[in-house]
């Protein structure tokens, strides 16, 4: 039986997505280029804001311009990363039934370590103590560094956790972990798409986690 649980972040627990599309077209508008509309963006999510960058400036940009539109970004966002973001609806009255029901509960993300402290402290920090994001030293999800340390900090074991997420990385990052993922449907990927990508458990509202719990353990993806 399930004691512990991971979660995603962005398109998971938190709607990130007008924030960073904001913050994304406000880079790449400082250096005269096209922006990206929120479509596109919500497809580029999901590896990191490294990435993010790399999929939505034009394919000939060189490195060294790349780097400042990055470092303009990732400047921009750090100190706008809270406008328009919230938890999806839900969320945070499962989190506390979640808590009063004893599940211990952590967040592992691609997104700055900054803004995922940031991020939990502003939203969830009645629910969940341990946050963890890119930094050196840890290699970004599918790896699994992010949720082994998680589960070290809150002494869980593998056969104890489920993972939490909404999109291709997340199943990718619960597997190479050893352990068991639920999809959700509010984030930023189809159902259509996850299945593809392998995923057999869905929730498609929060409240759905808490059911998917008290079940057996979901098949791994």
């Amino acid at each position: 039986m399930a004691d512990t649980i991971i979660w995603d972040l962005d398109g998971t627990l938190l709607n990130t997505l007008d924030d960073l599309c904001d913050s994304v077209n406000y880079a790449l508008t400082q250096y005269h280029l096209p922006t990206r509309d929120r479509m596109e963006i919500r497809r580029f999510l999901g590896n990191g804001i490294r990435n993010l960058i790399g999929q939505s400036v034009p394919e000939n940009i060189s490195e060294t311009v790349f780097d400042e539109i990055f470092q303009t970004f990732r400047t921009y966002y750090m100190g706008h990363c809270q406008i328009k973001t919230k938890p999806y609806e839900g969320i945070p009255e499962t989190l506390a039934e979640l808590k009063k029901a004893n599940y211990k509960m952590a967040i592992v993300s691609n997104k700055i370590q900054g803004a995922v402290t940031d991020l939990q402290k502003q939203f969830f920090s009645d629910y969940i103590s341990v946050a963890i994001g890119e930094s050196e030293g840890i290699r970004r999800k599918p790896a699994p560094d992010m949720v082994h340390k998680a589960m070290e900090l809150l002494h869980s074991s593998e056969e104890s956790t489920i993972y939490v997420g909404d999109s291709e990385v997340d199943l990718q990052t619960a597997a190479n972990s050893g352990i068991k993922c639920i999809s959700v449907l509010w984030g930023f990927r189809d159902e259509d798409f996850l299945i593809q990508k392998g995923a057999e458990t869905f929730a498609k509202c929060p409240q759905d986690i808490i059911g998917l719990l008290s079940q057996p353990t979901p098949s791994n993806a």
